[in-house]
């Protein structure tokens, strides 16, 4: 059985190793400090099955990933969870509506994303 790819990009380290111990047991588990470097990667023909991105971060934010991710052909079918720390129901609503799977509040329960991305890519 082929192990599903999930890419978590987050510009704390902290989460991309916090995220890993609890879900590379169960899937291959890729981190990028930026969507840039996220970016770069795909392009190189890396295609997750599940991407996890914050929202605030240098460089490029996650909202700005999310819209260049579902306008391009290649990769806007790869489902997108967005990661934040402010509990805004007009971001969240607006970041589904652009094509977001789903939207955790920061700090999370690694379980509890754990069932979310089950529930998404099994």
């Amino acid at each position: 059985m082929n192990r599903k790819k999930i890419l978590l990009i987050d510009d704390k380290i902290t989460i991309g190793k916090v995220a890993a111990i609890y879900l590379s047991k169960d899937y291959d588990f890729v981190y990028k400090e930026n969507p840039i470097q996220a970016i770069a990667w795909l392009c190189e023909g890396n295609i997750p099955d599940l991407i996890i991105s914050d929202i605030r971060m240098p460089e490029m934010r996650g909202d700005e990933f999310l819209l260049y991710m579902k306008s391009n052909e290649l990769f806007k079918s790869i489902p997108i969870v967005m990661l934040s720390s402010e509990e805004s129901t007009t971001e969240r609503i607006r970041l589904l509506e652009e094509g977001a799977e789903d939207y955790i509040l920061k700090p999370f329960n690694p379980l509890e994303l754990k069932v979310r991305i089950k529930k998404i890519i099994g």
